[in-house]
């Protein structure tokens, strides 16, 4: 005897029905049937967003916090203008801490029972961690706004200044 009783079978079955509704009868939305060699993209699962239209200034070219910038124009929270005449400013506000681990601190009082001064050496480890963020703030049409990029590790400064340079030159 099984755990399971067996699968139903006949009008009841819900592997058995049309391929366009649930056991429900509800409609099921995804792409439609294939037809004679006719390639039709899946999605993977999940929500299927509707395409956003294009702004109109063109695509996105790049994205700075919640900045967007496009070939003509700058798009923030605080409202879109222009980004001919826009001034940039960056300012990092990271830091580098060098600390000693937890786990050599452990290490260096359990190993210096057995071997003396050498458990000492482990309390030679450092670690960085890099904390703070940048600052990049923009101005241009009588609309200022200011974002924080949060500085994930050394190379976040050089990659928002570099990010912010493309967007100087757009706006020359």
């Amino acid at each position: 005897m099984t755990q399971y009783p067996h699968p139903p079978s006949g009008a009841g079955d819900p592997y058995r029905q049309h391929p366009g509704t649930d056991p429900y009868g509800r409609p099921v939305y995804g792409p439609p049937p294939q037809s004679s060699g006719e390639v039709v993209p899946v999605q993977a699962g999940g929500y299927e967003a509707p395409m956003a239209p294009v702004p109109a200034g063109g695509p996105t070219l790049t994205t700075i916090g919640d900045i967007a910038v496009t070939q003509t124009e700058v798009i923030t929270p605080a409202g879109r203008f222009p980004i001919k005449g826009s001034v940039w400013t960056v300012t990092d506000m990271s830091r580098v801490e060098k600390t000693t681990p937890v786990w050599a601190i452990i290490v260096a009082i359990l190993v210096f029972w057995w071997t003396c001064l050498l458990g000492l050496l482990f309390l030679l480890v450092k670690e960085e961690r890099v904390t703070g963020h940048i600052q990049v703030t923009v101005q241009g049409g009588g609309t200022y706004h200011s974002t924080m990029v949060p500085a994930l590790g050394r190379a976040t400064g050089a990659h928002v200044a570099q990010q912010v340079n493309y967007a100087r030159s757009l706006a020359a």
